[in-house]
């Protein structure tokens, strides 16, 4: 077995504290890679404080994973020993159903294993990558791109993905006009995208003072979503909207902005039900959907375009022994944008 260290959650009401444990010896085709720097995503939140159902503790959180490899086993082919490589929110699926098949693992029938916090093949719970290194199967591991900064690349793992998706599943482009609520991890890398795939962004957020910095990554107008002139004005202008807010709000007054046959898409994951009429649907031929992160295919083209277009996340980095601070500051949306783990610190 292969000794691993890194910060673990052993109850839901209490502070990741130091963890050791084992992973796995590499098979044929896994790869070992040591961690450089891992983000931390509102989902590591929600997951160990058992807000989405009760969670395997002790846990390693972590699925914003860049790292150098370390050794490769003998039926890997497409890396090598001292790669720069990613891995994102899965490490393994059925490989044969449907889904699977049209590289949309994140859809497996069978539900793919995640990062951390699934029990895997061999009937261990998967731990993040809040540690020193990961064992993982080479489908799994994902080429970060050479021209751009490893901490800064590593939320696009998930943050980057997560919001990538959608926009090109719509078809999101030249021509459109799309509202982004909320500006945080997930937000910030929407207008990112939304902005270079040639849309009109306009940043709805509650915080009146991120009006600067949205305009900085991209946006062309900025909605005070509390006032209700500044709603108003929006009203059946949007063609599409994608909703990063984690925690409970007003999905409906959001949905009225959007024009005949617009999409509000969902990717932030509130654990309380939201509340939308039919009657907002309705009017208008509006839609309400959801996306999840994207599959190994599409995370890579995904990647591959930040390369090409320099595109990378706003960080934050922090030691691993400040990671509990950095939850608390998760919570209060004191980020710009996204915290990322330096796991040299790990050896302090």
């Amino acid at each position: 077995m292969i000794q691993s260290k890194g910060f673990a959650s052993y109850d839901p009401k209490a502070d990741l504290k130091p963890y050791t444990f084992e992973r796995r010896e590499i098979g044929d085709s896994d790869i070992l890679i040591d961690i450089k720097f891992c983000g931390i995503c509102h989902s590591d939140i929600h997951t160990v404080r058992d807000e989405w159902g009760k969670a395997h503790h002790p846990l390693v959180p972590g699925h914003e994973i860049v790292g150098i490899i370390k050794k490769v086993g003998s039926k890997v082919t497409r890396f090598k020993e001292g790669d720069t490589v990613g891995v994102g929110c899965m490490v393994d699926s059925c490989g044969n159903c449907s889904n699977c098949k049209d590289h949309a693992e994140q859809f497996c029938h069978k539900q793919p294993t995640f990062t951390y916090n699934s029990i895997d093949e061999y009937q261990q719970v998967t731990q993040g990558g809040y540690s020193n290194n990961i064992v993982v199967k080479e489908k799994f591991v994902l080429k970060m791109p050479q021209n751009l900064p490893l901490d800064k690349s590593a939320p696009l793992l998930c943050a980057g993905i997560t919001t990538y998706s959608p926009l090109r599943h719509y078809k999101i482009g030249k021509g459109h006009k799309v509202g982004v609520i909320g500006l945080g991890g997930l937000g910030h890398m929407a207008v990112k995208f939304a902005h270079a795939f040639g849309a009109k962004v306009v940043v709805l957020t509650t915080s009146a003072h991120k009006k600067e910095d949205a305009l900085r990554l991209g946006a062309d107008e900025v909605v005070v979503s509390k006032n209700a002139d500044e709603m108003a004005k929006q009203t059946g202008t949007l063609d599409f909207i994608l909703d990063t807010v984690s925690a409970p709000h007003e999905v409906e007054k959001y949905i009225a902005l959007l024009k005949t046959n617009g999409t509000l898409c969902m990717v932030g994951a509130s654990p309380d039900p939201h509340q939308v009429t039919s009657f907002s649907l309705i009017f208008g031929r509006r839609s309400l959907s959801g996306s999840l992160i994207g599959g190994i295919k599409e995370t890579q083209e995904m990647l591959d375009y930040c390369g090409k277009h320099h595109i990378t996340c706003d960080i934050e980095m922090i030691p691993i022994q400040k990671v509990n601070e950095a939850y608390t500051r998760v919570l209060k949306s004191d980020v710009k944008y996204r915290f990322v783990i330096d796991m040299s610190s790990m050896n302090g």
